[in-house]
């Protein structure tokens, strides 16, 4: 049943893709009855009407010609019309009986009907189902008031009503379609104010509460360093002051954050940054994830700067990562860390063959770590190896340039890779 359903959408697109081969194959189905229709004579008793006369070769012709139209009739419906219109004319002022080339304006008058407005169908419906059928009764062998010619007013009138119901539902569609996409739109736009409103009214919240404390611990404070030497009882008033204050600002500093914060966000990390300090935790992980590594380093004392050591460790966990997922089976990886007079250079290397690692951007992991060295004021080059393998190289000035970067700021950066 899948397999059907798939099948016929499949289907259907192509057809929406190729309406011209659609309406061919509508025009070779109406030429075929039409042809069919010819050798029946509506006169002739039950049983033996079919055969029981031939069409002639110039009706041949006209039913050809008709047929032929209706595979533009998407592009021209009115020319197809007039021209199918046309034909059915003169078919039926000189033949004896008439041939069923009305079908063609059926089609045509159907087409009309549905790609246009309500009142041009009618108005145009009217005409053609007046002419065709004056036409018949005025020309045709059977008397005015027979069925064949009936039928004709019948089928004209039937075409123009099914054009205008399926125009109809294909307009009520479309408007049910732009009506959810408005709304769809509007909900956005809602959304998108009422978080901008939002956004403002804890900005102005914020901005009342640290405006207020601060201020009265800047004048609390002040008071405190006045009369410290000479009524110290007052300086510890005013420090109490300055205390009682700092624990308001921050009290209600936590209730507003805390209003940002969902019910499944985890907790606030409480640890210091990382840093070179635990470089051996980390590579003990590396090496119970089954990758051997080997690490050198000069004496770690005095420590880098923390903006620096962070940086260096995080180089240092990426690569190892990269060599992880990347190098392949087998592979072994080296890590040195040395102090140079006023820079540390941080090395990773690796003999793996896996060639996975990512050098041309593709990548975020390196791109990172290259981002991280340099707004340090440091540089970072990575690339293969002569002779197989990987290698990572920074160079990190002691003396930052930056401020220390705040780890939950660029956490999402460490755990992506080349």
């Amino acid at each position: 049943m899948t397999t059907l359903g798939t099948g016929v959408l499949r289907a259907r697109h192509w057809l929406r893709g190729h309406r011209l081969a659609l309406d061919a194959a509508l025009a070779l189905a109406v030429l075929v009855a039409m042809i069919i229709g010819s050798f029946l004579h509506p006169g002739a008793p039950d049983g033996a009407a079919l055969g029981s006369r031939d069409p002639r070769p110039s009706s041949v012709l006209m039913m050809v010609l008709g047929a032929v139209a209706l595979v533009w009739r998407r592009r021209s419906p009115m020319a197809v019309l007039a021209v199918t219109a046309g034909l059915t004319i003169v078919e039926l002022m000189i033949s004896d009986p008439p041939i069923p080339v009305v079908m063609s304006s059926v089609i045509a008058l159907y087409t009309v009907a549905s790609r246009t407005d309500r009142p041009t169908t009618w108005r145009v419906g009217l005409l053609t189902t007046a002419a065709l059928t004056a036409t018949a009764m005025c020309f045709g062998e059977p008397p005015w008031y027979s069925q064949e010619n009936f039928g004709v007013f019948a089928w004209t009138g039937l075409a123009c009503a099914a054009g205008d119901a399926v125009r109809s539902r294909r307009a009520f569609v479309d408007a049910i379609r732009e009506r959810a996409e408005r709304a769809e739109r509007t909900r956005e736009e809602e959304a998108r104010r009422r978080v901008a409103e939002e956004r403002l009214r804890i900005a102005r919240d914020l901005h009342d509460v640290v405006a207020h404390h601060i201020a009265l611990v800047n004048v609390q404070a002040g008071v405190a360093a006045h009369v410290m030497d000479r009524r110290p009882d007052q300086a510890k008033e005013a420090l109490a002051h300055v205390r009682e204050a700092s624990r308001s600002a921050l009290d209600e500093l936590r209730a507003t954050v805390g209003l940002l914060r969902q019910s499944g966000d985890p907790a606030a990390p409480t640890e210091p940054a990382p840093g070179l300090a635990v470089l051996d935790e980390l590579v003990d992980t590396v090496r119970r994830a089954g990758l051997p590594v080997e690490v050198a380093c000069t004496d770690r004392r005095p420590p880098l700067p923390a903006a620096v050591d962070l940086a260096a460790y995080r180089v240092i966990q990426e690569a190892l990562t990269n060599v992880r997922k990347h190098a392949g089976p087998g592979a072994k990886a080296e890590v040195s860390v040395v102090r140079v007079g006023v820079t540390a250079e941080i090395t990773v290397i690796d003999n793996g063959t896996g060639g996975g690692h990512n050098t041309d951007g593709g990548g975020h992991g390196l791109l990172g770590m290259r981002e991280r060295v340099t707004a340090l004021g440091g540089t970072l080059s990575a690339g293969p190896r002569y002779g197989g393998g990987f290698r990572v190289h920074a160079i990190l000035p002691v003396e930052a340039r930056t401020a220390e970067p705040q780890e939950p700021g660029t956490a999402g950066r460490t755990g992506e890779n080349a």
